[in-house]
């Protein structure tokens, strides 16, 4: 059975509107890892209404409880966010708020929800911050039970102040495009790995 994937995209952007750059980035790596025989989604979180809190369902009108499946039944997360003032946007910090429910949900033997599954992250940016931004996401994302490969990470930050965005170039940096095989092919990998042997379990 082919492995799968769930790219959530955190830029501020309703579908429909402005390109999103951090889409560009996550259509990239999806294409990579589609070329390593996974299967991918890719989800705009800006069109759902992902209400405040911590719990996996905070109500009627809560639409996580959705996006929260999807995340569950596949075998790897690639959170995509641009920058914002330094940090991951606001909708991704909102995401990452409500998987801290995983930390109190387990199964039988005591393994978090989120356990066996790998998660990689996208960002995108005009301003100096990848390297913090990521490192907020790969923390978050390891406190909650996913597990990171190396290099799992592909960015682009554009010029301080710039006008030019990554969805504006004309061509995908060298650079870049290695960056999104490097994650892919790790990513891969220890999904694999995670697929074959689960962690152990507390009891």
């Amino acid at each position: 059975m082919a492995l799968t994937a769930i790219s959530p995209n955190a830029t501020l952007k309703r579908s429909g509107g402005d390109p999103s750059s951090t889409d560009r980035m996550l259509t990239l790596i999806t294409e990579a890892l589609d070329r390593e025989g996974v299967k991918s989604e890719t989800l705009r979180l800006a069109d759902f209404n992902i209400l405040p809190g911590v719990t996996s369902d905070e109500g009627a009108s809560d639409e996580w409880p959705d996006i929260r499946a999807k995340i569950l039944a596949a075998d790897m997360l690639v959170l995509g966010t641009p920058i914002w003032l330094g940090q991951p946007s606001s909708v991704a910090k909102r995401v990452l708020e409500r998987m801290d429910a995983f930390l109190e949900e387990v199964d039988d033997a005591g393994r978090m929800v989120s356990y066996g599954r790998v998660a990689a992250v996208a960002v995108v940016g005009n301003e100096d911050g990848a390297h913090h931004v990521s490192a907020e996401l790969f923390q978050a994302l390891n406190d909650i039970g996913f597990t990171i490969p190396a290099n799992a990470v592909s960015y682009w930050v554009g010029e301080a102040m710039g006008s030019v965005n990554f969805v504006d170039l004309a061509k995908v940096p060298a650079a870049v495009t290695k960056m999104v095989e490097t994650l892919a092919r790790n990513s891969v990998h220890v999904a694999n790995l995670l697929r074959r042997e689960q962690y152990p379990g507390q009891r």
